[in-house]
């Protein structure tokens, strides 16, 4: 009898560990599903932004091109990275991309203050206010999205989280930010050239002083009547 009590009790607390396994290996599964699911909710709405920048970018050059006569090789580096951009996959190269036609949107804005017609073109007004406000919400998205990935990728390399992320297939996802050894890849080359705006204004022309004729004789000093009779 009392060897069957221990058995039972035995089984009893066998069965309340599986329990507490299970829900614990459920609880860690359930975690990096939630971890995942952020980040991929996160990248989903910086890819909208990157697009909807894409799209703008076309428009911009179009706007500015008649203005910039002297500043083509910045327009020609943003048509450039707009194509990088829609052919990267993965979030570094879109990164990079992404980069360099942020640097390349600073260069226009502010070569733009040459070209005082520019700046008073209301469709370049509307295109770099919402230009600005498209690079200012992939800034927020962009820390949202890193943070998320950091806390992921500790999460998948702590014990004993590790074991079952693995078991799991889980891997490390690929931070939205550019290596240090590629952002000496990012640069937008502006002409040397300097803008029609800042050409000096032309000097008007100072009258030549005419040279002295040949043939005039030069002036005779005159002599006083005193001195006409010594």
């Amino acid at each position: 009898m009392a060897f069957e009590v221990v058995l039972i009790c035995c089984g009893f607390f066998g069965f309340v560990l599986a329990l507490l396994a299970a829900f614990y290996i459920f609880s860690i599964y359930n975690g990096l599903i939630s971890l995942r699911n952020n980040i991929e909710k996160a990248w989903a709405n910086i890819d909208v932004l990157l697009k909807q920048r894409t799209d703008l970018i076309p428009n911009l050059v179009e706007t500015v091109k008649g203005y910039m006569k002297y500043e083509k090789g910045t327009l020609t580096e943003i048509t450039r990275l707009r194509t990088q951009m829609m052919g990267a996959s993965t979030p570094g190269e879109k990164a990079l991309a992404s980069e360099g036609i942020s640097a390349a949107l600073k260069t226009i804005f502010a070569v733009a203050e040459n070209y005082p017609k520019l700046e008073a073109s209301q469709s370049f007004l509307k295109l770099q206010e919402q230009l600005s406000a498209i690079e200012n919400q992939i800034a927020d998205r962009r820390e949202f999205y890193n943070d998320s990935v950091m806390l992921f990728n500790t999460r998948i390399h702590s014990v004993p989280d590790t074991i079952f992320a693995s078991m799991m297939g889980f891997k490390d996802k690929e931070y939205f930010k550019v290596a240090e050894e590629d952002k000496k890849l990012i640069q937008v080359k502006m002409d040397d050239e300097a803008p029609e705006a800042a050409e000096p204004e032309a000097k008007t022309a100072e009258p030549e002083a005419k040279a002295p004729s040949p043939e005039a004789k030069p002036a005779q000093p005159k002599t006083k009547a005193g001195d006409a009779k010594k």
